[in-house]
């Protein structure tokens, strides 16, 4: 069998390769033929960049994706070859999965484009999940990529009046396409101002922040109602020097907001349901489903592109240095 996958040779080093592959399956594990995988651009370019130390190169990213099931293990049960399921896994044509994890049937009738998505909106889910946002509040969220923009959407879900918040007007106009509330560049200076008519003079009792720029976090502060909170949804990067002082205040001083800090990582709910939990990832991914399908979370806006494997490297190279025009991008592995 020849396999075809996209390698992160070293920083910035971007090929498509195929290699004999023999597939050793486990007992719990299945045979995989990838249909489409998603980039996620925040995760994936900090990869490529070298800085990830968790991840070595040459290495095969991946994240998410959607596939037909070639064979099954001794012990899988519930699953059988030809079935269409999500999983997280890596850009290669072929791959061997444990079926214990995130690993879901597609529901009849959804668009399979779509399906890989499904990672991302869970990420975004947990924003949700940790806040303490009601029907009739005003959210804001910094960053409406891919997560931001689900972020955004789920909040609206929840009842909320959301501003989206950021530097491309792209972004914006996708956003809203989505039914974002309210769209504000985030390179003016009047921000803070626009954000104070939107909520008639209060502030936002959430703010979601999904860049992982540390300055922009700090930005956002002020656009906090009093007793507000702030979610840490995107993974902070890069080094930024600052009063931590000034910072703490706006969490400790009731004069400077008494804002609760929240930090949103995906990993802090247990992967499969159990009794003592209420929210896992999926569960929460089987909800996502349920929302795409009722086209309550709209994902037909946020595919900026559908490449071939071979074309990984543009892939890479826009979504660094074409943000605008580059968001979701998903590799088509069905004639690869």
């Amino acid at each position: 069998m020849i396999n075809k996958k996209v390698m992160f040779q070293s920083p910035w080093q971007v090929e498509t390769v195929k290699e004999n592959f023999t597939a050793q399956i486990g007992v719990e594990e299945v045979l995989v033929k990838k249909l489409y995988t998603l980039i996620s651009p925040g995760t994936e370019l900090a990869m490529l960049s070298g800085n990830e130390s968790w991840f070595p190169m040459p290495g095969i990213p991946g994240y998410a994706a959607v596939s037909e099931i070639v064979e099954v293990g001794a012990g899988v049960t519930g699953f059988s070859p030809g079935d269409i399921v999500f999983h997280y896994g890596s850009h290669s044509k072929y791959e061997v999965v444990s079926i214990r994890g995130t690993f879901l049937q597609v529901p009849e009738n959804l668009d399979l484009k779509w399906v890989p998505f499904t990672r991302m909106a869970t990420v975004a889910t947990t924003a949700i999940r940790v806040s303490a946002i009601e029907f009739g509040d005003y959210v804001s969220v910094t960053g409406i990529g891919l997560i931001g923009n689900m972020a955004a959407q789920l909040a609206k879900a929840q009842g909320a009046t959301v501003i989206g918040i950021d530097l491309s007007g792209e972004r914006l106009r996708i956003a809203e396409q989505c039914g974002l509330s309210y769209g504000v560049h985030g390179g003016q200076d009047s921000v803070k101002e626009q954000i104070a008519e939107i909520t008639h003079g209060k502030g936002v009792s959430t703010h979601i922040e999904a860049t992982g720029i540390p300055q922009v976090a700090i930005q956002s502060l002020p656009y906090v109602a009093k007793l507000g909170e702030i979610i840490f949804l995107g993974s902070p990067r890069g080094e930024y020097n600052t009063d931590v002082t000034e910072v703490l205040n706006y969490c400790h001083l009731y004069n400077r907001g008494c804002i609760t800090f929240k930090g949103a990582h995906e990993w802090r709910y247990p992967i499969e349901p159990n009794e003592f939990v209420k929210h896992s990832l999926v569960r929460n991914s089987t909800i996502i489903f349920e929302l795409m399908k009722q086209k309550r979370l709209q994902i037909e806006p946020l595919i900026s592109h559908v490449l071939k494997p071979e074309e990984a490297k543009t892939a890479y190279e826009g979504l660094r240095l074409n943000k605008d025009q580059y968001s979701g991008v998903l590799f088509d592995w069905s004639e690869a």
